[in-house]
């Protein structure tokens, strides 16, 4: 029932959200050049697939994860974005794909292992990434893996029809802040471009 919800739910936004994906590309394009990022993430039965949302930190910051990441990094837009959470609107594509769900717990990179050994022992992979979740509207973010990985197998475990809508409306209501980033440590570079 949830991944119907998951389908229905991902199709609308895209097609009622067409104008504002185009005009957030346009925008992203005059900001660095590169609007959209994609990063290998893990997924379910911790299988690799690739996420992708706006880009919202310069194209150079270094493929870490966001609470390791400098403020430095994060672009005019991407303030913007971050705040309103409107960087992960691509994201939808991802849900409809059936690479991530809209309800379910945060991708994590391969080279977070610390939070991998955590979700693996817990059970965590035997369900899709999310976009939003309990430990999101809670403020928790991947900067405590222990903390995370328990409060994602609380989530799944009691991850009924009312708690996903409960936690579709959270989410829309502007309830949790995402990922921190660090105020003190400064913008690594690379290459390429890997990070959000």
């Amino acid at each position: 029932m949830l991944r119907v919800l998951d389908v229905l739910f991902s199709a609308l936004g895209l097609i009622a959200g067409l104008p504002l994906l185009v005009i957030l590309l346009a925008l992203g394009l005059f900001d660095t050049g590169s609007p959209l990022f994609r990063q290998v993430r893990v997924g379910r039965r911790q299988q690799p697939f690739t996420l992708v949302k706006f880009r919202t930190m310069k194209p150079d910051t270094a493929s870490v994860a966001t609470h390791l990441a400098s403020a430095s990094a994060i672009t005019p837009l991407g303030r913007f974005l971050r705040r309103s959470k409107l960087d992960e609107l691509p994201q939808l594509w991802n849900v409809l794909q059936g690479d991530m769900s809209l309800v379910g717990p945060r991708p994590c990179l391969f080279n977070q292992q610390e939070l991998i050994v955590e979700r693996a022992a817990r059970g965590i992979f035997e369900a899709r990434p999310g976009i939003t979740g309990l430990a999101q509207v809670s403020g928790i973010d991947m900067s405590t893996p222990a903390l995370l990985a328990q409060t994602d197998q609380e989530m799944l475990t009691n991850l009924t029809l009312p708690a996903y809508f409960r936690y579709l409306f959270m989410t829309l209501r502007g309830k949790g802040a995402g990922d921190r980033v660090s105020f003190a440590a400064p913008a690594k570079k690379l290459d390429n471009s890997k990070n959000s």
